[in-house]
């Protein structure tokens, strides 16, 4: 099975954030949680990355996703698990 990196760029008192975290969590899915609240650079990083300004901004395999809405409706159609288990 191949496995999948996952980057969210986030803030610690972000709800979205932590919505999107227990998601990933519940899918036993390890994902690199970039804290972009105290760092300009980072933040940059994440906006030229995603193309997203706001938190959280979720990339799979390097993939801009988006933030939690667009995560939670890729896990609604089943679209989600083919993306975080390619070739299963």
């Amino acid at each position: 099975m191949s496995v999948v990196k996952v980057r969210m760029y986030t803030t610690p008192w972000c709800g979205f954030c932590a919505a999107a975290r227990k998601l990933l969590s519940t899918k036993g899915i390890e994902f690199e949680d970039i804290d972009v609240s105290m760092d300009p650079e980072l933040r940059r990083q994440m906006t030229e990355l995603s193309g997203g300004t706001t938190v959280p901004q979720i990339l799979i395999d390097g993939e801009p996703i988006g933030g939690y809405d667009e995560i939670a409706a890729l896990d609604s159609t089943g679209a989600l698990d083919k993306m975080l288990n390619p070739g299963s």
